[in-house]
């Protein structure tokens, strides 16, 4: 069985850093979807990066040129370095791997 957990969330000030980590275990990585969702309170679920099953990168808009995602192969390991981090940043923040998902970790940025 797949299992996601997420880590590296917490609190920051505006304009810090975090960066996010999710260990993928049951199975090897493989050319499939991963990245990260994030859901503020009253908002919709937004993707927020992602590689594509070609290993495409991509980010949505609000966090171009702020956040990059990474992973390694090697170790099933999923990251999220999140700088020049915002308020409107606040959110649960989960990863997912093909149709699995973590449980979710909480990142609030104070202004």
């Amino acid at each position: 069985q797949v299992q996601l957990v997420e880590s590296g969330g917490g609190l920051v000030q505006a304009g810090g850093s975090l960066r996010l980590s999710c260990a993928v275990s049951g199975r090897g990585f493989s050319i499939n979807p991963m990245g990260w969702y994030r859901q503020a309170p009253g908002k919709q679920r937004e993707l927020v990066a992602s590689f594509g099953s070609g290993g495409s990168i991509n980010y949505v808009d609000s966090v171009k040129g702020r956040f990059t995602i990474s992973r390694d192969n090697s170790k099933n390991w999923l990251y999220l370095q999140m700088d020049s981090l915002k308020p409107e940043d606040t959110a649960v923040y989960y990863c997912f791997y093909a149709r699995y998902w973590g449980q979710g970790t909480q990142v609030t940025v104070s202004s």
